[in-house]
Order: structure tokens, then sequence, then C-alpha cells
């Protein structure tokens, strides 16, 4: 195929009588015609040039704006064993880059046609205008580079939605290459790269001969696999959904750039990743143009008739259609050495070497694998065996013989046919994930939560309704449904992007899963969960009630125990106290600390719930009432004692032994209230005529309004409590406030 005759070509001399050229591709219609600006795909071409056999440069050169550029040479069947650096300039920042490697261990064409060139890898720079070059040979090698080395720039232009259009409807090609001599005059074409330093630009129409490298793609193999086919073939139907993919029409391609019509082989029995190599940091708004200079490097560049790849993905998960002819039938492509006849060929815009692609990326290349290898009941986590196209080694040093079977994965890398580093080691290592991910089933699933129900221990608790809540590390793009499982049988199914489902159980005891069904097929079930459905309500065994408890005593507050029990035919969640403050409590909890206040009947209200939402109330009311030292039975010696640190300000007071105090009220708690010190004494308690205790009321340091000793009865009843001083030796005197009781 004759390289670049589809293009325009024009030609500005240098000031030192060197030739640039340059190439438009032929627009199709009215260039006016788009509603937006637009800019047509330009390919340039620097030479690059050396005294010494083992080194060639171009030296920093003013160009026009380009975002792609690759280095190729004479020769289709030559290898470049060496290295080639590059460095760029932005062309909004005016900034140089750092060197850049270049990917020249690219496949070989299997079958080149005259003019065709060997060429590395392309890198994807972003606008750029201006590039320098070094290629060096390998060391410790003692051959020549090869002849005719060159840079190639590529600008992939702006297309307009109506070239787009165009080209999908079938763009006109250019009816002529046209080539000026040095010495010539013409206007310069704002197209034009500019070299400076007298570096020379070579024309980009000759015919070569060359022989690839490794990592791009190539021809159909000799005839020990089956031949493609120009006829098109029918397009069987997939097992699996098609991926939204954008088309060539969509990304821009210019189909004068590829005249030559598409061949076909008999199916696909494998997929090939690939990754495009160059930066990662592109915007996911560049990947149009990202491809577009791919594909007019892969013709124009290295003189192929069309891009290599099948499909390309770019970091954001947006599938190109790569190569014409249907993206629904097996288009022969020109990607993996040795092995385009029975595969497709699959290319991450980007390079993977220690970087891992994005998930987005991974979904999109295991949907697009999966749909095409189910077009022919393949498996995608499946092995193949392939018919050699070419007698050579893999990455692995595996060999291979033409004519000669190999098993492979249904979906490989392109390592595993071609000696080359591609698709990456982060990426490689990513595969087996891919074929997860295209075969199911499912990956991550697990319930996450039920809703209208409450777990205890490993059961979970509700009154019927629920609604169950799921995830799963596989993307909804890749799933085909969710089924809710009740007692193992389908009782709710939803689409591949739901995360819940509601039903309503039975009374009893059931068990509840989720199933994912994959796009394939394969379905994944989550560990059955035990569920309990029941609408019995708690009972409280033990009323709330209050007690008096030891503390301080003031006129508005009184130190009291809430207690309580509750239990359920099921199992306990908590208790909640309503009023009058609020607080929850553990189902094993039966008592809480407290103050009540004085004089005041008081609702303490509480709920108690089961796990399934079922509670009941429970809300009684209490008083505590303060007897002041006034209303008791006297005996024996007191003085009465005025200070506001005693309740309602006075107390009484006695050192005689025998001396009494003697409260008589109606209730179901008690407590003394009195002051202590380090000369305090010695008191008896009787309750209801008997002794119950002897309280010392000694204390390094003085305490007023001091319930401490204090008495609950079951119930409330009439009950007499008497304080009886001992008359301690030395330190005989008691100093009380009075008595608290609740009623």
């Amino acid at each position: 195929m004759k390289r670049r005759a589809w293009l325009t070509l024009g030609a500005v001399v240098l000031g030192g009588g060197g030739v640039v050229t340059y190439a438009m591709a032929s627009p199709s219609g009215d260039p006016g015609s788009a509603g937006r600006d637009k800019r047509p795909v330009k390919v340039f071409d620097l030479a690059l040039k050396g005294t010494r056999s083992d080194r060639r440069e171009l030296p920093r050169t003013d160009t026009e704006q380009f975002s792609l550029l690759g280095v190729s040479w004479t020769g289709a069947a030559v290898r470049l064993d060496g290295t080639v650096q590059v460095r760029t300039r932005g062309r909004e920042s005016g900034a140089w880059s750092a060197w850049q490697d270049l990917e020249v261990n690219v496949d070989p064409l299997e079958k080149p046609e005259p003019g065709v060139r060997g060429a590395s890898e392309p890198l994807w720079v972003g606008p750029s205008d201006g590039v320098q070059v070094q290629v060096a040979r390998k060391d410790g090698t003692t051959g020549a580079l090869p002849k005719g080395l060159e840079v190639n720039l590529v600008d992939p232009g702006v297309v307009t939605d109506a070239e787009a259009k165009a080209g999908a409807d079938g763009a006109e090609p250019a009816a002529f290459v046209a080539e000026e001599t040095p010495g010539a005059t013409t206007s310069p074409p704002t197209d034009t790269a500019t070299p400076t330093d007298g570096t020379t630009a070579t024309p980009t129409d000759a015919p070569t001969s060359t022989s690839p490298t490794p990592s791009g793609s190539v021809s159909p193999s000799p005839s020990t696999t089956p031949s493609p086919t120009a006829t098109t073939p029918s397009a069987p139907p997939s097992t699996v959904p098609q991926p939204p993919v954008t088309s060539r029409a969509g990304w821009g391609a210019d189909e004068s750039m590829s005249p030559d019509p598409s061949e076909y082989n008999a199916d696909v029995k494998a997929v090939f990743v690939h990754h495009t190599d160059g930066a990662n940091d592109y915007s996911c708004a560049d990947s149009a143009s990202i491809v577009r200079g791919i594909y007019a490097y892969h013709t124009q560049v290295n003189g192929w008739n069309d891009i290599g790849y099948n499909f390309l993905v770019d970091k954001c998960g947006t599938v190109f259609e790569g190569r014409k002819g249907g993206i629904d039938l097996p288009v022969l492509g020109a990607h993996t050495y040795g092995w385009n006849r029975e595969s497709a060929g699959i290319a991450v815009l980007g390079e993977y070497t220690s970087t891992s692609a994005t998930n987005a990326a991974l979904t999109s290349v295991a949907r697009v694998a999966a749909w095409k290898l189910g077009q022919y009941g393949a498996d995608p986590a499946g092995t193949v065996q392939l018919t050699a196209g070419a007698t050579q080694k893999n990455y692995f040093a595996t060999s291979f013989t033409a004519g000669s079977k190999y098993t492979f994965n249904r979906i490989s890398g392109h390592r595993d046919g071609y000696n080359t580093q591609c698709p990456g080691s982060s990426l490689y290592a990513q595969l087996p994930a891919i074929r997860t991910l295209a075969a199911g089933p499912v990956q991550g699933l697990k319930v996450t939560s039920i809703a209208g129900a409450g777990l205890s221990n490993s059961t979970y608790y509700t009154k019927g309704a629920v609604t169950v809540h799921w995830t799963a590390t596989t993307p909804s793009s890749l799933i085909k449904s969710f089924q809710l499982l009740v007692d193992g049988k389908t009782v709710a199914t939803t689409s591949g992007t739901a995360t819940s489902a509601s039903t309503t159980l039975a009374l009893g005891s059931h068990t509840v899963a989720v199933r994912a069904v994959h796009q394939s097929g394969r379905t994944a079930t989550t560990t059955a969960l035990n569920a309990v459905a029941e609408t019995t309500a708690p009972t409280f065994t033990t009323a709330p009630k209050l007690s008096l408890r030891s503390g301080t005593v003031n006129t508005t507050a009184v130190p009291v125990t809430l207690g309580w029990k509750a239990t359920d035919n099921a199992a306990l969640s908590s208790v909640k106290l309503l009023a009058p403050t609020t607080a929850t409590y553990g189902p094993t909890t039966t008592s809480s600390a407290k103050t009540a206040k004085s004089g005041t009947a008081t609702t303490w209200s509480m709920r108690a719930y089961d796990y399934a939402g079922n509670y009941r109330t429970s809300s009684p009311s209490y008083t505590p009432v303060i007897l002041q030292e006034t209303s008791a039975v006297k005996s024996g010696s007191w003085t009465s004692r005025s200070s506001s640190s005693y309740l309602g300000g006075g107390s009484y007071s006695s050192g005689s032994k025998g001396a009494a105090l003697t409260w008589t009220f109606t209730g179901r708690s008690a407590a003394w209230v009195v002051s202590r010190a380090s000369g305090s004494g010695q008191a008896y308690v009787y309750v209801d005529g008997v002794k119950v205790s002897t309280v010392d009321l000694k204390s390094s340091t003085t305490l007023y309004r001091q319930a401490i000793w204090t008495k609950t009865w079951s119930g409330s009843a009439k009950h007499t409590v008497k304080i009886v001083v001992v008359g301690t030796s030395g330190r005989p005197t008691v100093t009380t406030d009075g008595l608290v009781y609740i009623k």
C-alpha cells in the first residue's frame, strides 16, 4: 500500500533549503458546514541527523501544534536495537518535558506491503509545539541504526459534528500527492512543522519496504491458519448485552485514511488486551483525539491499512470502535503478531507498567471481551487452542511454531502471544480480575443490612415488613439482576443496578438471602440469614418503681433509684425512659440512679422494645415527700439550730442518750436525712418498733442533708421510723434534718 496516499501534501522551504512536508486530511463537504471550529488531522515528519553510526538526533525544534509522536525508519523488517527518547514543549506552558522513552519493541507485520515502515509505539504528549529526539544504538551491539530515521508528529485536529457524520457516510479520499523540491517557493500553510538548527524534514509519501518490531499490531498470517475473507459475514447474537461503543464517526475517523475494504475472520476465539503506551494523565475529554492520533499514526506512519486494534478503552471506561468493518463482526485486526486471525484486540489508552488500570477501564474491557466471546459461545474464563500464524517466542520465552496449536486464556495479554512488555506488568496482573468480571459470578456480594428488623446475635427479628440492602464489588453494568430469596424461594427480582428489595415475612422463622445473576448467567448467593417475624410486645414483670438512695437531699431534688424489669417472648432489645427525662438502657439493665422533685407527683414513663420493633409502655407516678424534723414526735432533750445548710433552714440537735424522734407516714420507701461531722455520734434506727440499724454519723468532712440510712418496701403502707441518740462517748451529738419518703 502506498504510504499516505490519501493525504493532500504541501511543502515549505526552510531557510537552510530543507523541506518540511505537511499532510492534511481532505475534509468531506463544505468546511464551513460545521457549527464549531475544526482542524483536520495532520502529520509532520522531521528527519533525524547524525554523523555517528550509533546515534541520531533532532535538536530542540520549533513546530506547529501536535499531540502525539513516534519515531519511524525505513524497512518494515528492520529492527531498531537501541533506545529512543523524546522530550516535548507544552504549547500552553512553554515548558519542556522530561525525557520519555518510546517503545520500539513493536509487532511486525506478517505480510508487509511496499511502503510500510518500521516504527515505535506512538506517545501521546498533549498539545505541544516543540520536540527534541535522540536515538542511540543498544550498548554492546555493533550494527548500524536503521536508515531513514525520522520523528513523526501527529496533530489529531478537531473534528466537527458534520465531518464526523461525513466520515461515517464515506469521505472522499484525496486525489493526489504533491511534493515540493528544495528551492521551491510556496506560501507556508498553518500546519507546517518548522524545525530550527538547520534540521531538515523529509517527505512522507516515499514508498519504503519495512518489517517491524514488537507491541503494535499486525496483518494476517500465512496459510497455516484459516484465511480471512472480504465477504461480510453475519453477526451472531451474543449471550451477553453489547456495551456502549463510540463509533468511528463518533470519534471523528476520516475514512479516506483507510480506503481498503475490511477483512473478516471466521470467528473470535480469544481477546488480546493491550495498552497503547504514553501518559496516563490525559483528560478523558481528549480520548477521541488520542484515538484519532493513533489512527493517523498507524495508517500514515506505520503504513497500515487501518488502526490496528478492534477496540480502544480510555481510563474513564469509554469504549471506542477501532478497526472498521462492524463492531459485531469478526473483523481481522492487526494487534498481536501471529494470532490476529482468531482473535480481537482491545487496547487501554495509557501506559500500565507500574500503574494499574482504573476499575472503569477494567469493567469496559471485560464487557467488550464478554460480548465478543459471547457471540461464539466462548467462556471468558476458559482456555482455547489457537493456531500460530508465525514462528516466534513470546515475552515469557515460550516458543511457537507456525501451524501448531497452543493453549491460551480466552482473555490474554499481548505478551502472551508476542515478545513485548505490553500490556504492562500492572495491567497484565489485572487480567484475572478482567476474566472474572467478564465471566462471573458476581464478586463481593453481601447483605449489609435489613431495614425493618433488629439483629440479635445471628438472628433478625421483625414485625413482618423488611427491606434487604446489599452490595457487590462487581460493577452493576455486568450484573443482569438480583433476586431476594426467602426460605430459598424468589420473592422479589430487581435490576442489576438495584441495591435493595422489600418483602413481608409471614409470622415465624425464615431464612433470607440475596442471589446475584451475572450477565453470563452465573449466579452468586449470600449466606442465608435467620429471620423471625413476630408481633408479641414485651412485658414489664416489674413495673418502673422509685426507691430512695443515699446522697445529698435538697428541698427540690431527692436522690432515688429507678428500678424495673422487662422481658420478651423472643428477644428484648432495649428499655427507654421517656419521662421525666430520657435515657436508653440495654436489655439486661434493671436500675438507674436518678433524682426526683420533692413534693411533686411525677410520672416515670418507660417503654420496653424487642428486636422486632414491638413495644410496651408503663407509666407509674411517684411523689417524694420531705418530713421536716419539726413534724417528728420528740422525746428527751433536743435543741433547734438554724442554718441555710439545713433542709428548710433548721435542724434538731441532741447529745442526750435516749433522746428520740419518731415520724409516721404511708409510703414504700424512706430515708433519714442528717448532718455528718468529725464529732458526730451514733443513733439507733427503729422501724415499726423494731431496731434495724445502728448508724455512725462520724465523717472526716462536714456534710449536710445526707440521706445516710434508707429502707424500701415491696408496696406502700403505713410505717413509723424512730431515731434514738446512742450518746457515744466523746461525740454524743446527733443533728437531724428530717425524713423523706415516697408515696
